[in-house]
């Protein structure tokens, strides 16, 4: 009979394995629109969460509240941006995402 100890440790080993695989998410197949700052955009955004929050949250976010959640992102959730990588997302996102964008394709 195996001992408890090793029996944790193999549970624990395969719910932790289950969790990396679930975590990263294949973004394969999202694509943004195209323009000035989407490379910014994939590389300030992704490094924290997926990019589909973009999507996600473009029905409701105009200019102001793009740059209240970037700002939320910088301040709150420690990314690390700039006052000019935030003033390039933020216009990407409210070019492209933003309340009354043409709809992406």
């Amino acid at each position: 009979m195996l001992h408890k100890g090793v029996v944790r440790s193999v549970i624990l080993s395969a719910m932790l394995a289950a969790s990396i695989a679930t975590a990263a998410a294949d973004e394969t197949s999202l694509h943004l629109t195209e323009g000035p700052g989407l490379t910014q955009v994939q590389a300030s955004c992704s490094m924290c969460h997926s990019l589909d929050y973009i999507l996600m949250n473009s029905p409701f976010q105009d200019k102001a509240a793009w740059e209240k959640t970037v700002n939320k992102m910088v301040k709150v959730m420690g990314a690390p941006l700039t006052a000019d990588d935030i003033t390039v997302v933020v216009a990407y996102l409210d070019a492209h995402y933003g309340k009354g964008a043409p709809a992406a394709p």
